[in-house]
């Protein structure tokens, strides 16, 4: 019983904390000293807790993730994103469902070039919900389409929950990491559009016009310095002229200079782009900062290696044994946030899908494609709760269009799962 007391300690103080609505980042911290203290007296833990928090946040790597996020806020006030949309039209809007394919194709440039599921959706939401709702959509159908689209763009790199995995996993290749992201995001964005068509067509959804090469030669011209982003910053950490933080960077200055130049951008709201980020990233850096210690404090108690012998305890099928990851993953992704998630569950999980010799970069790809799917559900999907605030409806309403589009997620999650090819191919076509 001594042996497994720092787990139950661990998970019965998480979850109540949980219960009782304290914010997760609180929760994660206040667990683990409890979690600690079973080893080590009060003063000792207070103080060790403090300097992992601290500590976890010292890295380089991390830079990244406050640039990334303030180059998304960019793009969405410089008109960059209603560059992309009009872009996105020209090339589906008159199939069934065209505003529909319009949303998830717009979100995948955006989430790419941004690197965040909650900047594409508040884009996209803002932008696109109404002009759906005015062509004849359901509000709830567009919500639906807009979050589960979000978060195609966190497997589409640039990425920065990858660049997140890659810091927790010990240093697995950041640029490995963006390319083997792309054909399982672009996959499960093609899936999205099936579904978003069938329903639209079952619920005779307007079709738009078809558009002339012309129209959709100018439309590709307007968004190309948009779409240039990605060649300079994946490109760029590929061929290793910077790294992904110097990368990061680029962009914001990259998206500034449009932001200008496409006159939608002024001086005046800067401030207002600068604050808005820095709410965003003081919330994401205490999450990494407390989980980091969390991650810590599991290895202390030596837990990744007890559940790694009782995983392994159970089957030492790979088939198994990734389809039992797959069902806890999914369950944590309900009830924590994915920066979180990806710290403290990497170094749990990644020991024993290596030692049944899976590759760390195919690992990376299958943890993020399933904890996206936690992004669009209750209690804490943030980006669901962001997409519905935008569109000023209930939960309860978008479940049903929701649930559809949950299951060709969990679809693609399983191709890429038990296909390691969907993910390597790309890194190792680089030699990477």
């Amino acid at each position: 019983m001594i042996e497994y007391l720092p787990i139950l300690v661990l998970v019965i103080s998480f979850s109540i904390l949980l219960v009782f609505s304290v914010p997760v980042a609180w929760s994660i911290a206040i667990s683990s000293l409890l979690t600690i203290m079973v080893s080590v007296p009060l003063l000792p833990s207070l103080t060790t807790v403090s300097q992992r928090i601290a500590t976890g946040l010292d890295s380089f790597a991390l830079l990244a993730i406050p640039f990334f996020i303030l180059s998304g806020q960019i793009m969405t006030e410089g008109g960059i994103a209603s560059r992309l949309i009009s872009f996105a039209k020209t090339l589906v809007g008159f199939l069934p469902g065209g505003l529909a394919l319009i949303n998830i194709i717009s979100a995948m440039l955006m989430g790419s070039i941004a690197g965040s599921a909650m900047a594409s959706a508040s884009a996209m939401g803002s932008i696109l919900g109404p002009e759906m709702e005015k062509e004849g959509y359901s509000k709830e159908f567009g919500v639906a389409v807009n979050i589960t689209s979000a978060t195609t763009g966190l497997v589409i790199p640039p990425s920065n929950v990858l660049i997140v995995y890659s810091l927790a996993s010990g240093g697995v290749s950041v640029a490995a990491l963006f390319l083997a992201g792309y054909i399982p995001g672009i996959l499960t964005g093609l899936f999205l559009m099936i579904v978003a068509m069938i329903w639209s067509k079952k619920n005779n959804y307007k079709v738009g016009k078809r558009s002339t090469l012309k129209e959709v030669f100018t439309e590709f011209i307007n968004a190309l310095p948009s779409l240039f982003l990605l060649v300079v910053v994946v490109g760029g950490i590929i061929v290793g002229i910077f790294t992904a933080t110097e990368a990061s960077a680029i962009a914001v200055l990259y998206t500034l200079i449009l932001g200008f130049i496409y006159k939608e951008l002024t001086v005046k709201e800067i401030p207002k782009v600068l604050l808005e980020s820095i709410e965003t990233t003081a919330i994401v850096m205490l999450l990494i900062g407390a989980s980091m210690c969390m991650s810590w404090v599991l290895s202390f108690e030596n837990i990744p290696q007890d559940i790694s012998a009782f995983l392994l305890g159970i089957s030492d099928n790979k088939i198994i044994i990734l389809l039992i990851i797959n069902l806890i993953l999914l369950m944590v992704g309900i009830f924590m946030d994915m920066t979180p998630a990806v710290l403290i569950f990497t170094p749990i999980f990644l020991p024993v899908v290596t030692s049944l010799g899976m590759d760390p970069t195919h690992f990376g790809i299958i943890l993020v494609l399933n904890l996206c799917i936690g992004l669009c559900t209750p209690p804490v999907g943030s980006v669901l709760f962001v997409g519905v605030g935008i569109a000023n409806t209930t939960i309860t309403k978008v479940i049903k269009p929701l649930i559809p589009f949950f299951i060709v997620m969990i679809f693609s999650l399983f191709l890429v799962t038990y296909i390691p090819a969907l993910s390597l191919f790309l890194p190792e076509l680089f030699n990477l």
